[in-house]
């Protein structure tokens, strides 16, 4: 049985960097795994007030965590943390208290940017929240893609064979990391 994987990219640019590094991973995903992109840019913000129902898209965002086994979240670092857009998902999710579509939910974190040390204040900024919603995630290998930018041709695809190997090591590792927590 393939286990469903939420996708979930942290970065809103058409060219995005970190979703060409997720359509990358996924591609390398093995076969025990379903992944499906979950859009969040079209979330309402975030409002207390509203939290029992949040509209549609709300709505339809909490119903595919939900029906998920398992989240594998590729985010950039804007100042050392994670995107607005982000955290609103993961705020949208975790509510009303008590309801939480992320909880025990295995997951894994991949942080990409062009700079060196890619996306490492926002990894771990975002696994912060994440044990906070009882969400185990994974520890290894760690996933700080720094260089995003060369990694990739003009049409998007990988251009070196030694990244598509280890984006492989990381979804292998993924699926193990899920059924342990399954199990």
């Amino acid at each position: 049985m393939a286990r469903k994987v939420a996708v979930i990219v942290g970065s809103l640019r058409k060219d995005s960097l970190n979703r060409k590094v997720a359509r990358a991973l996924v591609a390398h995903a093995p076969d025990s795994l379903t992944c499906s992109f979950v859009d969040i840019g079209q979330l309402p913000l975030f409002n207390q007030d509203e939290e029992q129902d949040p509209g549609p898209a709300g709505v339809a965002f909490r119903d595919a965590i939900r029906a998920s086994d398992a989240v594998l979240f590729v985010t950039p670092e804007y100042n050392r943390s994670v995107p607005g857009v982000l955290k609103n998902a993961i705020d949208l999710g975790s509510r009303p208290y008590g309801h939480s579509v992320w909880s025990g939910k295995p997951c894994a974190v991949v942080s990409a940017s062009s700079g060196g040390i890619g996306g490492f204040g926002a990894n771990h900024h975002l696994r912060q929240s994440l044990m906070f919603l009882d969400m185990p995630a994974m520890a290894q290998p760690e996933a700080y893609i720094g260089g995003a930018d060369k990694l990739f041709d003009a049409d998007g695809k990988l251009a070196n064979p030694a990244t598509g190997e280890y984006l492989a090591k990381i979804m292998r590792a993924f699926a193990a990391w899920i059924e342990k927590n399954l199990a």
